[in-house]
């Protein structure tokens, strides 16, 4: 069934700059995520499925080649920033490492794939299935099955925390993306979580440095991460809502 499209929000002009003709998020200074080259935008619901959790596409944004995300969870026209971030006296410093994923990663060997992790989590909780944790699964890789659950659990995982590596060829199972973002919601807990970028979209700092390019990751838009510009779970914490569910903010 084809997803409900949204009606988006005009921009306010302050919170735009200068078009970037390639697909990219730029970081604002205490302002938000600029993003440029027309990347979909959708809303993904967290959803328990048997023993497993599900991505489910909810609303699809119409297309824009230029809009601004929130990013300091007070906006009164979620997703889009309203200028909120002014009022709220939003600081938006930059504290994430810039060291590379791998030089961050903590590495867990198993017989049929190896567990690279970075410790940034978005409390997605991908990386739990039926037939055990994906720590717990790597362990027991040498059976195909489990293996294959194992390479499930990290490759769901939104914040591009875990990855996989072949314990034999080297080969990195990685999903193919194309380039989007998604507003992560989460029923379970309540809240809303951060935004999903998938498909190697470049990130830019406040500084005008790129981040390392990762195929996923999180992004916090509740304002209260202490890792920023990454999530790292306190959306739960401070029991963040964007209010897309509330028809007066459409």
């Amino acid at each position: 069934m084809t997803p409900p499209s949204a009606t988006a929000q005009a921009q306010p002009e302050a919170a735009v700059e200068s078009p970037d003709e390639r697909m990219s998020i730029t970081i604002s200074h205490n302002g938000p995520y600029l993003v440029h080259g027309g990347i979909p935008l959708t809303q993904e619901v967290i959803t328990p499925v048997g023993g497993h959790r599900e991505y489910r596409t909810a609303l699809t944004f119409p297309l824009q080649e230029t809009y601004a995300l929130c990013r300091c969870g007070q906006t009164s026209t979620p997703p889009f920033c309203d200028g909120s971030h002014v009022a709220a006296n939003f600081h938006g410093t930059e504290t994430a490492s810039r060291a590379s994923f791998e030089e961050r990663a903590d590495i867990f060997p198993g017989p049929g794939v190896t567990l690279y992790d970075d410790n940034r989590c978005a409390f997605a909780r991908f990386c739990h299935r039926e037939d055990g944790d994906v720590w717990t699964l790597t362990e027991l890789s040498g059976d195909e099955r489990l293996k294959q659950e194992a390479v499930k659990e990290s490759t769901d995982c939104p914040a591009g925390r875990l990855v996989h590596v072949d314990s034999e060829t080297g080969a990195i199972y990685e999903p193919e993306f194309e380039p989007s973002i998604a507003l992560l919601e989460d029923p379970e807990e309540g809240v809303s979580g951060p935004l999903y970028v998938r498909g190697g979209i470049p990130l830019v700092g406040v500084d005008g440095v790129e981040y390392e390019l990762r195929n996923r990751y999180a992004l916090c838009r509740c304002g209260a991460s202490r890792n920023k510009p990454f999530c790292d779970a306190m959306h739960v914490t401070v029991g963040f809502e964007d209010g897309l569910d509330d028809d007066s903010t459409w």
